[in-house]
Order: structure tokens, then sequence, then C-alpha cells
């Protein structure tokens, strides 16, 4: 088990597959299924195309459109943001499970592991890791 910190610059999406391969080889893990868990309400975790930068740039814009800041929202203890950031992450999730073989992600060409910021400002965010295999 382990736990990586992420720091955020905002709203956006924060490639975090290079930080999670090191800790898989650091590890010398074999074959098993890793669990990434983001110990957080207002932001996410996906897998997404890495190649292509416009499509990260489409699915911040359906996020804002599907959870807008005017949205009327009763629930705004920590701005305007705030509960269209729970809903983002309600859509998107805050777990993933990624198979491990012979020691490698078994990510598809075009995948990258990403970390969802859903709020305006910089956050500091946690994410813990869980091995089960060999």
């Amino acid at each position: 088990m382990g736990r990586l910190v992420f720091m955020t610059e905002g709203f956006g999406f924060y490639e975090m597959t290079n930080e999670i391969r090191e800790w898989v080889k650091s590890l010398d893990l074999k074959d098993g299924l890793l669990t990434l868990f983001v110990r957080h309400t207002s932001a996410s975790i996906t897998i997404q195309e890495n190649a292509d930068p416009t499509v990260l740039q489409d699915l911040l814009k359906a996020l804002r459109m599907l959870a807008p800041e005017e949205g009327g929202w009763l629930h705004d203890d920590e701005g305007p943001d705030d509960m269209p950031a729970h809903i983002k992450t309600m859509l998107t999730g805050v777990s993933l499970q990624i198979p491990v073989v012979e020691g490698e992600l078994d990510l598809g060409t075009w995948q990258g592991i990403y970390l969802a910021e859903h709020r305006r400002a910089p956050h500091r965010r946690s994410m813990t890791l869980h091995y089960l295999g060999t």
C-alpha cells in the first residue's frame, strides 16, 4: 500500500501515469491488480487519451456544461464551484482498477491516468494505491 500526493493549480486534468508507473517499478511488482483511490469529494480520477490535448479540453468543457456554477445549487459553503465539484466527482469517480502484467501497467496505447481537479483554487490531493498480486 502506498500514497501519492499531488498539487493542482485549479480546475483541470493532471496526468499522473509516470508517478504511478514509478511506484509500481519501485516495488518490483509482477502480475496483479492495482487499485487507485482519490481521497476527496471534489476531485476524481480517470483514464483518458493522452495523445491529443484537445480531448482534455473538450472533457473540461463537457463537465462545465453538465454541472455549471450558476446551477442554483443549495450547497455553496465553500463557494459557487463547491457543489459543481461534487457533481463532477460523482460523474467521474474516485477509484480505478488497473491490471499489472509482468511489472507494467496494462494501459492501452493512448491511455493516461489523470487526476481531475474540480475546484478553481489549487489543492493538495492525496491518492491511495493498493496492490493485490505477486
